[in-house]
């Protein structure tokens, strides 16, 4: 075998440029191309290109866009390159539930293929048929993942997967006379804040169950909060805690004997693929984050990919249009009875679909519980190697395994020398790598999050651990390091009070000159 591999805490430093944004770069008559005159054959043609815009979407003045010269652009888009840390560059395990990992680059090339690219919503079905049986085949590899009878790929994210488990739940108590009656929504404190938020928007009352002295949600509790008004429970499992809830069945029980339907949260499924499934947890309905689990980029934001199953009762409340196969042809039907409309436009984010297909194809059944498995081994690496960093806990659920992540607490460390959780984020900056701390509210008190994925090596593990265990002697020994963090990285500490002053909010340009800068300074919006 050998001697193992020394680990060594990297001498980082991160190129900063205090760079402008793009509009500040603004120079009058400056051009990155000039675009030719129209040929007057070609005017002649096909006329000058604005006639068949109608007037009224014609703007009466051009944008005021700023002037860049090509170099300049490049410069600007390159230096913030330089600026970056993501999972191609550093290991990234310190992203808690948004869960990066490896993404086969070969999947991107099958997504930029011309195939792909040239591809619009708009065709005819009969020139669409690869794509369109390549969303089917993925429909029924997440049927027999979860156990559930049918899936959308519309949703464009696990926030409006979310969202449209809600729907389907307001749609189906709607139908049967009881939507004004089951006005509440159940979840718990370690389920995603998505799970309350989407139900909170589409007008439920959210009942939030809290953890017992094992981090679980009881069921007891939950028997003293089901009622004729309730209309689901929304649930993660395992929650954010990275603990497995062995009861679960009995809690999606309770609440279908209620007349209340049950909807998994499984944005992040690492540590479960080929193990459990929805159905055999007695779920009405469930949904996957592609982009996390199935091998697929994140997006911050979008573009993403939140699949969502059902049980065959609730297949007809599902966003439309369905795509479905005659034994011939794939087409798209828009006829599901009780549809609750559409989540997106057209089908959702086919690029995101098409890798996620192709890293399902590539593992196979074997591959996809191997998945599972070495996430949950990673993570139990870490979790043995973090407990005995000093200054370090993972509260609840003591001498037990977690299963995907772990929401630790520096509790102790902030207790003697007093440096927080925010200070020792800042520090892992230094380091090029990334602590995430937890959604508010805080219930774990000064806590960081940390999920592996099966992507990162032993040797990463280990870099990682080491890098806390430098941060952890620090605080103890030179605390202001920390509480001065970032020294060599481009991050820096935030003024909270912008977030706390509506006032101070600018989201476009054209808002953050208006309130932050001197009409002197700068010009273009």
């Amino acid at each position: 075998m050998g001697n193992p591999r020394p680990v060594k805490v990297r001498n980082f430093h991160q190129a900063k440029w205090d760079e402008e944004v793009l509009f500040e770069l603004h120079k009058p008559g400056e051009r990155g191309f000039v675009v030719s005159p129209l040929e007057p054959e070609i005017e002649a043609e096909v006329g000058d290109g604005l006639a068949a815009i109608p007037p009224h979407l014609i703007r009466r003045t051009p944008p005021e866009l700023p002037e860049i010269g090509q170099m300049r652009v490049v410069k600007h888009y390159m230096r913030l390159s330089q600026q970056n840390l993501g999972g191609d560059l550093n290991i990234d395990i310190g992203q808690g539930t948004c869960t990066l990992k490896y993404n086969p680059k070969i999947n991107d090339v099958l997504a930029g293929s011309p195939k792909m690219t040239r591809l619009h919503p708009l065709q005819d079905e009969s020139t669409i048929q690869g794509i369109l049986e390549i969303m089917y085949k993925l429909d029924l590899f997440l049927r027999e993942i979860s156990g559930m009878d049918r899936f959308t790929l519309q949703p464009a994210s696990g926030s409006a997967a979310i969202f449209a488990m809600v729907s389907i739940i307001h749609a189906y108590h709607a139908a049967g006379g009881e939507d004004r009656q089951r006005d509440e929504i159940i979840t718990t404190i370690f389920s995603h804040p998505s799970d309350a938020a989407a139900a909170a928007v589409k007008g439920y009352k959210v009942v939030t169950l809290m953890q017992n002295e094992d981090g679980l949600p009881d069921p007891d509790e939950l028997r003293k909060v089901v009622s004729n008004r309730t209309a689901g429970l929304l649930i993660t499992n395992p929650e954010d805690t990275g603990i497995f809830n062995p009861r679960i069945d009995e809690f999606t029980r309770i609440v279908r004997e209620a007349g209340g339907l049950c909807g998994y949260d499984q944005a992040n499924a690492n540590g479960i693929l080929g193990i459990t499934r929805a159905r055999e947890a007695g779920f009405d309905m469930c949904f996957f984050n592609l982009h996390k689990t199935f091998g697929t980029p994140h997006g911050c934001g979008g573009p993403a990919s939140g699949s969502l199953g059902v049980r065959r009762e609730l297949a007809d409340y599902l966003p439309v249009p369905a795509v479905v196969f005659d034994g011939r042809r794939y087409s798209l039907n828009y006829d599901v009875p009780r549809t609750i409309g559409k989540t997106r436009a057209f089908y959702g984010t086919v690029q995101v679909q098409l890798k996620a297909y192709a890293w399902i194809m590539s593992l196979g059944a074997e591959g996809l519980r191997e998945v599972a498995e070495i996430a949950v081994l990673n993570n139990n690496y870490l979790l043995e190697k973090i407990r005995k960093i000093r200054g370090a806990d993972a509260p609840f659920a003591k001498g037990r395994r977690r299963i995907e992540q772990v929401r630790y607490s520096w509790d102790k460390l902030y207790k003697d020398p007093g440096v927080t959780t925010e200070d020792i984020a800042y520090r892992m900056a230094d380091f090029g790598m990334h602590l995430w701390s937890s959604h508010h509210p805080f219930i774990v008190p000064q806590p960081f999050t940390i999920e592996p994925t099966e992507s990162y090596s032993q040797d990463e593990l280990d870099e990682y651990i080491a890098v806390l265990q430098r941060i952890s002697d620090e605080a103890y020994s030179q605390p202001e390091i920390l509480k001065t963090a970032p020294h060599r990285s481009v991050v820096h500490r935030i003024e909270h009070d912008w977030f706390d002053d509506p006032e101070k909010w600018a989201i476009t340009w054209r808002l953050y000159k208006r309130k932050h800068l001197q009409p002197s300074r700068t010009s273009g919006e």
